[in-house]
């Protein structure tokens, strides 16, 4: 090891006073996401304090504290490389680290954890825990320490990463998949360990824990006093371990968390924390301690599925049984840990399966039901506690009655047809319609259909959930919705914003607005025209569509669509509507046309190219959905 002198340890002890906070944020970011927050944040405070380098001094000499000034910006390259170091090395170990200095924060009774951010934070530390240490290195120095990528390549050399341009390659694929504002959000509280939130630990279980301290603690002493004795057995016995790490108790089917069965009903929070540990197999310590273990660590040949936008980190804590049981010859058993729900499959003859699905933030609605399992064309529907009720219905037969769906006394439905994959005829749409228990609402009523993933989707719309005018509207969209299978899509709602009459007499139009919000955020927009038609399930025509948009949510009500359309003379006229906040509409381009009403009809060629803005009542304008 090169010696340095007290000149170069005082530069590095300036920059670490300097500049704690940004060491520690760099640390938090390159450390496994796997351990957990609270020891990321104990761990990353505990590296930068040892990142202080030592030198050979002769004698002791009194002097002043460290000081802030240019002496810390001479220090501050050679503490930022050996925080790099100390984090890297954290890559791959044991879920155990090794012990670390006394220098390292000790909390005795609390939790610590940054601040929790909001979707976009919440997807950017999702596609961080999927890369390893390198790549959030690159990217920690790009966007946390400014670096360009030759600096930051040497850098990461220095630190002994062992191919440094794999890992840029990477951090740029990373941040391209995040899109822009990617340095905003790592600079934002989700991913500062100086600024945390506190909760203290399961406060029953740590009484216990002290309880069996002391008689440990007892024990001990007697054997002291045994080992001291002549003839007494003075070898330490071997094959010791020390406490459970988080990570260790999370493995631990004994330690799982179950709600009581009647948590549902008196609760303010109903989502996936009230439901309660169901089947058979809730029990059974192997299967749980083995589908905890392929989730840790899973074997090659295992099968992982994850909806987009969904992390398969393994759990840091106890997460939560929903569901142990066999369903259709496979043992099946389902966890959640907050804000993902976990599918262990365990066919008999067969690999195992892990299907993971985020569901954070859930209502009522979005963590009624969860698919427990599926096959050749059909599934089955784990309902929630608070579900009374299911029915099946076909979206595209608007006018047929629902048809009852029997639930099992363990909350598992019968099977239910799959609605058909994408390029596949488009000749039914199965969805399921559950009732929800008078327990907690009013008998509320809403509607689901598979698109693939564990957690289905949620259908609604502005003419209540299953009233003619929406089962109709759903008739005309529901086979669009095959371009949303395996999106991570939490709801569709269909929004019929304007009402127009076609030239020519050619009747009554309806404008609707097709908004698909994902669990991780962004939402996707289709504008259509449903004219009158023949068919029930006749599609619409599709006027325009956006993606990464609030238009059409309470964030961006405001929405105008335009189209080009043919009556029935062969005339073709250019029809534009906007929601009820749109006064005026006004088109330019190759059509000129200006209306103080909310639609508009007016001739032009079938291929005229129009530009039309919508204006608000409330002052400002909005541009029609491009196609």
């Amino acid at each position: 090891m090169d010696e340095r002198t007290r000149a170069d340890v005082e530069r590095a002890e300036a920059a670490i006073v300097e500049h704690y906070s940004r060491l520690v944020r760099l640390a938090y970011l390159v450390l496994p996401p796997s351990m957990g927050r609270h020891r990321r944040v104990l761990i990353a405070h505990g590296l930068v304090q040892r990142a202080l380098p030592r030198a050979r001094l002769r004698r002791r000499i009194r002097r002043l504290p460290a000081q802030r000034g240019p002496a810390a910006e001479r220090g501050y390259g050679l503490v930022r490389l050996r925080t790099l170091r100390l984090a890297l090395s954290y890559e791959g170990r044991p879920q155990q680290p090794a012990v670390l200095l006394p220098s390292v924060p000790v909390v005795w009774g609390l939790r610590l954890f940054p601040r929790a951010g909001g979707a976009d934070e919440l997807a950017l530390d999702q596609a961080l825990s999927a890369v390893p240490a390198p790549v959030r290195a690159a990217v920690g120095l790009w966007h946390l320490e400014g670096l360009d990528r030759d600096v930051a390549r040497g850098v990461l050399a220095a630190a002994g990463v062992a191919d440094p341009d794999a890992a840029q390659v990477a951090a740029g694929q990373l941040d391209r998949t995040v899109g822009a504002g990617a340095a905003a959000l790592l600079n934002s509280g989700e991913f500062d360990p100086c600024t945390v939130q506190t909760r203290p630990t399961d406060l029953l279980r740590r009484r216990q824990r002290v309880r069996t301290a002391v008689v440990v603690a007892a024990v001990l002493v007697v054997g002291a006093v045994v080992a001291g004795v002549p003839g007494g057995d003075a070898d330490p016995p071997a094959g010791g371990s020390g406490p459970a790490t988080a990570a260790q108790q999370a493995l631990d089917p004994a330690r799982l968390l179950r709600a009581p069965n009647e948590r549902w009903a008196d609760t303010a929070r109903v989502d996936f924390t009230a439901w309660p540990a169901r089947g058979r197999q809730a029990g059974d310590q192997e299967l749980l301690g083995r589908a905890l273990r392929v989730w840790a660590a899973p074997p090659a040949d295992a099968r992982i599925v994850a909806s987009a936008g969904t992390s398969t980190r393994p759990p840091d804590q106890p997460p939560r049984l929903l569901y142990a049981g066999l369903i259709d010859n496979v043992m099946v058993a389902v966890f959640h840990d907050g804000g993902r729900l976990v599918r262990y499959a365990e066919p008999a003859d067969a690999t195992p399966t892990l299907h993971f699905a985020r569901v954070d933030d859930a209502d009522m609605t979005t963590a009624g039901a969860l698919v427990i399992g599926r096959g050749a064309g059909w599934m089955r529907y784990l309902v929630a506690p608070w579900v009374a009720h299911a029915a099946t219905r076909d979206l595209l037969a608007p006018g047929t009655p629902a048809r009852p769906l029997r639930l099992a006394p363990d909350g598992v439905t019968n099977r239910v047809p799959t609605p058909p994959e994408a390029g596949a005829a488009c000749g039914q749409w199965p969805v399921t319609q559950f009732h929800a228990s008078q327990r907690i609402t009013a008998g509320d009523t809403f509607l689901v259909t598979d698109l693939g993933d564990l957690a289905p989707v949620r259908l609604t719309s502005s003419g209540g959930v299953a009233g003619a005018p929406a089962l109709q509207s759903w008739a005309r969209t529901a086979c669009s919705l095959r371009s949303l299978r395996g999106a991570g899509v939490r709801s569709v709602d269909n929004w019929a914003f304007a009402r127009q009459s076609l030239p020519e007499d050619g009747g009554s139009a309806e404008w609707v607005c097709t908004r698909a919000d994902t669990w991780s955020g962004p939402g996707r927009v289709t504008v259509q025209l449903q004219p009158p038609a023949a068919r029930a399930a006749e599609p619409g025509r599709i006027a325009g569509h956006a993606t990464d948009t609030a238009a059409c949510s309470r964030f961006g009500r405001p929405v105008v669509g335009d189209i080009h359309w043919q009556a029935k003379s062969g005339t073709w006229y250019l029809l534009a509507a906007g929601s009820p906040e749109v006064g005026g509409i006004d088109a330019t381009g190759g059509v000129r046309a200006t209306t103080d009403e909310g639609t508009l009809a007016v001739p032009a060629p079938q291929h005229a190219q129009a530009e039309v803005t919508g204006w608000l009542r409330a002052g400002g304008r909005v541009r029609a959905m491009g196609s």
